[in-house]
């Protein structure tokens, strides 16, 4: 999506009665690996701002077809433990779990995963980034590094942080560890941090494109010369080119 079709989105958010703040990207699936899109029940003001983007998006593009892939969102979560209030960074699954511990209630594994129906495989490295990370936001009983079919889950009372915003990176479980995919999710997450950023910018020069991909992905914290390498390869691919004025600066394609 356009910056001007962004901007008559956003205004179109505005009309809705809802606290929540909602952004799509919008990446055309022709030269991106295709991604497994986990099933999950979505808090219905999730799903009313997702209606509300797909009615809008299918009568400005009525031959194109929107599949959401949950996996590859964020999120800012606002959760209050005692007198204090933390901005969680956070991916759109693990919001969505977060959300379902709104009512102050414990659930066991097979209680959560019904109730959000997702399947074991999705639910697992969330619950672990949540109960067993450094910042254990969910309490887990019992307490171990791993996640069973057999644990309980509450909101963690004794949870604090010296910090207000928090990130909570997914843990990647030993036993799903795969390193020649972690490095190929990766690439493909800075290629699309790539466009993203100049699609709403059309040009910038090198340094300060690299310097709004590190900014955007500090979770993982990309070398810049692996970003580089990632920009000639989208330059191969027409989706950027180098301005003929300034070999150090680029420009947009559409």
């Amino acid at each position: 999506v356009g910056a001007e079709q962004k901007s008559e989105f956003d205004q179109r958010m505005e009309q809705l009665d809802t606290k929540l703040g909602f952004g799509v990207q919008v990446l055309s699936n022709g030269n991106w690996p295709s991604y497994q899109a986990p099933v999950v029940q979505l808090p219905p003001q999730m799903s009313k701002c997702m209606e509300v983007f797909q009615e809008w998006h299918d009568k400005k593009h009525q031959k194109r077809r929107l599949t959401w892939v949950h996996s590859l969102g964020n999120a800012s979560v606002k959760a209050t433990y005692g007198k204090k209030t933390y901005d969680l960074q956070v991916t759109t699954l693990q919001a969505v779990v977060l959300n379902a511990f709104n009512d102050n209630k414990s659930y066991g594994f097979n209680e959560l995963k019904q109730k959000l129906n997702v399947d074991d495989k999705t639910l697992k490295p969330i619950m672990h980034s949540l109960s067993c990370g450094k910042h254990k936001v969910i309490e887990k009983s019992p307490k171990s590094n791993k996640i069973q079919s057999t644990d309980k889950f509450s909101p963690n009372p004794k949870f604090s942080s010296n910090m207000r915003k928090i990130r909570i990176p997914v843990a990647t479980l030993e036993q799903s560890h795969n390193k020649n995919r972690v490095e190929e999710d990766r690439g493909v997450a800075i290629e699309a941090c790539i466009v993203r950023i100049m699609k709403a910018r059309k040009t910038l020069a090198h340094q300060q494109l690299i310097a709004e991909v590190l900014s955007q992905l500090a979770f993982f914290k990309p070398q810049p010369r692996v970003i580089k390498k990632k920009i000639e390869a989208l330059i191969d691919r027409e989706y950027l080119e180098r301005s003929q004025d300034n070999s150090q600066q680029y420009n947009y394609l559409a």
